[in-house]
């Protein structure tokens, strides 16, 4: 059994307004992203780590009856390593498989789920990535360009980030007992020493951070149609 974390307790703070709740082609941002995992048939349940806005709006979607599979919804920690370990504790006894997903990617698609899923449960650990295609360079404290970094064999990590269940759950054990502080849930694993596979994602996935990010989802959206 897989089930999914989604973790959508920030507090959208270089949005400026609630980006989870922000109207994307005609639904909240949180909304695809929860619908995504809920049609893909790698996922048999799905736990959403939500804030307070957060939690009331998943809860509002499900006395509408608009997701098929088990939600459970909990609330997050301050940061974001808290709040997927809060998601951890709630994974239920028999689930073998964790995919951990931000709620502000709301365009991953099933297909890329499951490529994901299958590709941990062959190797214990594997990300959604992209290469790095563009020219990337180092700058200074005073924005001067110092040096070239090289691109070859760079990957830009996206989610769903999917791990055995055992695996994760002990990485997040030792990172929170060693007070590590970590930005995902590779690096939680690799603190571990586990090996992490990309799966590289043919599907843009971009993470909305920003207000222009919304607007380059609708446009994705749009041109999907």
């Amino acid at each position: 059994m897989t089930t999914a974390i989604i973790v959508a307790a920030g507090g959208s703070t270089r949005m400026g307004f609630d980006k989870l709740a922000a109207d994307l082609c005609g639904k909240p941002v949180l909304q695809w992203s929860i619908e995504a995992f809920d049609t893909c048939h790698a996922v048999d349940d799905i736990i959403v780590v939500a804030g307070e806005s957060a939690r009331g709006l998943v809860e509002e979607w499900m006395k509408a009856g608009l997701f098929r599979k088990p939600i459970q919804v909990c609330a997050g920690g301050a940061q974001r390593h808290l709040s997927v370990h809060e998601g951890l504790k709630k994974v239920r006894q028999g689930v073998e498989t964790v995919a951990v997903h931000d709620g502000a990617r709301p365009l991953i698609t099933p297909e890329q789920i499951a490529c994901c899923v299958a590709r941990a449960q062959e190797t214990m650990a594997a990300v959604c990535a992209r290469p790095v295609t563009e020219t990337l360079k180092r700058a200074d404290e005073h924005g001067i360009i110092t040096d070239s970094i090289g691109r070859e064999d760079a990957w830009i990590m996206e989610t769903p980030q999917v791990f055995n269940r055992t695996l994760i759950t002990q990485a997040y054990e030792e990172i929170l007992q060693d007070e590590v502080l970590v930005t995902d849930e590779v690096s939680a694993a690799q603190y571990l020493g586990a090996q992490v596979t990309v799966v590289g994602n043919p599907s843009p996935n971009p993470k909305i951070t920003f207000p222009a990010d919304l607007e380059f989802a609708a446009r994705l959206v749009r041109g999907a149609k």
